[in-house]
């Protein structure tokens, strides 16, 4: 009962479905040459971090619940992408935590304590987030080797147990964007925190 109470308070008080963002599926990129600080200290930009394929861009946090649960999947899905020559960088959009848990001295730090294989960039002002329509933490757009997005919405079905997914919705897009074929599911609902953004 303790738990199914504390899961009840992290859904009423962290949960967040998307509605439309601004980037629908087939539109192009924004801002792709910008370049954002990782938490190695190097400046990177999309173009920098895409691949022949395409690229994956994931937008996180450090201590979103939903973010904990599905993140010891996001290496995994770093060496599937690169195996389809596919990009992937996760961006903290976080503008108003910027001063506290979503600092850029707290993203090292938990890159690190994660053993993050991929960059991960501090979305200043929210500008990406804002452009794609970032929904939640985490939200997931897939681009095609052009910029087209292709895909967007959740990573999988079940954030609580990698061991019981039935749908691998990135995973499955990945595939298909690399194998020519349609995606099947071209769009989910992301599940997970607001963005705590800096509005337009």
């Amino acid at each position: 009962m303790k738990t199914l109470f504390s899961f009840i308070l992290i859904l009423s008080g962290f949960l967040a479905l998307a509605g439309d963002s601004k980037l629908q599926v087939g539109d192009r990129a924004e801002h792709t040459s910008v370049k954002m600080l990782d938490v190695s200290g190097e400046k990177l930009s999309l173009d920098d971090v895409r691949d022949a394929n395409g690229l994956v861009v994931i937008f996180s946090s450090n201590t979103c619940p939903f973010v904990k649960k599905w993140e010891g999947r996001y290496n995994g899905l770093k060496q599937w992408a690169d195996d389809h020559d596919v990009g992937l960088v996760v961006l903290n959009s976080n503008y108003n935590n910027r001063n506290g848990v979503d600092s850029y001295e707290a993203m090292q730090q938990h890159a690190k304590e994660q053993a993050y294989n991929f960059p991960y960039l501090v979305d200043k002002n929210s500008l990406l987030a804002n452009a794609f329509g970032g929904q939640t933490t985490p939200h997931v757009f897939l681009f095609d080797k052009d910029y087209k997005l292709v895909y967007k919405g959740a990573i999988d079905d079940n954030y609580d147990d990698a061991s019981r997914v039935k749908k691998a919705y990135l995973k499955a897009a990945i595939h298909s964007l690399v194998a020519g074929e349609a995606i099947a599911e071209s769009e989910t609902k992301p599940v997970g925190c607001s963005i705590k953004r800096k509005l337009d």
